[in-house]
């Protein structure tokens, strides 16, 4: 007994291979997900009136009623506004997946004018269809909510590179996020057309046309960027990760 216990002891372990965790998928990845996640849960629950508009085609203008939310289904928009005396700023673009006429819930009427910069199918959503929708399926509210969030997020993020960033790495920092964006959405974010002008990004950024022309001029010397043969708007990101490491040493620069 003593030897068959000694024997069965004796024989040897044999490790087993460790259990792997589920991989991680990327994070861009996961936000092309929601977003087609978000279209369907729209579409099913609310069958949205769908739209197409071009390039220059309004939305909804400042101070039209409000009745509905939109969301873009493909395409780009920027979201403009205008003060008192004339002068016109655009706060925002929007992509494939994002909310537009947030600014329209407090005061009945929409604040800003949203305007296609390209073919665009926008989606319309009554807003008291919406709410109602909202109390069967809690998950639509918080899709909602996520979307407000996430726009404060991009205002705070705008507003602190016009504050902080010299005029080169505003540039630099504006076509990160529109890389950023494209690759979120599954698109490529390594040769993009900007689907805006100099002047739209200068106003934006808070520069002039000019300061804009010399900040892309001075990236693609630096090899940041590529202007493609086709027009000025197509534009070659070899790296995303240079822009970042271009606005790091501009911020350096001006610190010291």
């Amino acid at each position: 007994m003593l030897a068959t216990a000694v024997a069965v002891h004796s024989q040897p372990i044999v490790a087993r291979p460790p259990v792997s965790a589920p991989r991680a998928k990327p994070a861009h990845r996961e936000t092309a997900e929601r977003i087609a996640d978000t279209l369907k849960l729209v579409e099913d629950l609310l069958q949205p009136q769908r739209r197409i508009v071009h390039a220059g085609e309004s939305i909804y203008d400042a101070g039209d009623g409000f009745q509905s939310l939109y969301l873009l289904n493909s395409g780009f928009a920027r979201i403009v506004t205008t003060s008192p005396d004339g002068r016109e700023q655009v706060v925002g673009f929007k992509f494939r997946g994002d909310w537009l006429g947030f600014d329209g819930i407090a005061k009945g009427r929409y604040a800003c004018a949203a305007v296609a910069t390209d073919v665009s199918e926008v989606w319309s959503v009554r807003y008291d269809a919406l709410l109602a929708a909202s109390v069967a399926c809690p998950a639509l509210l918080a899709v909602v909510h996520e979307a407000m969030s996430r726009e404060i997020g991009r205002d705070r993020d705008s507003l602190m590179s016009v504050c902080t960033l010299a005029a080169d790495a505003r540039v630099a920092e504006f076509l990160r996020y529109w890389a950023d964006a494209l690759a979120s959405r599954g698109l490529r974010s390594d040769q993009i057309t900007l689907r805006t002008t100099r002047a739209e990004i200068g106003n934006h950024l808070g520069l002039t046309l000019e300061t804009v022309s010399r900040a892309l001029s001075r990236l693609a010397r630096e090899n940041v960027i590529v202007f493609a043969e086709r027009g000025r708007r197509e534009i070659t990101i070899p790296d995303v990760e240079a822009l970042s490491a271009f606005v790091q040493r501009n911020q350096r620069a001006t610190l010291q």
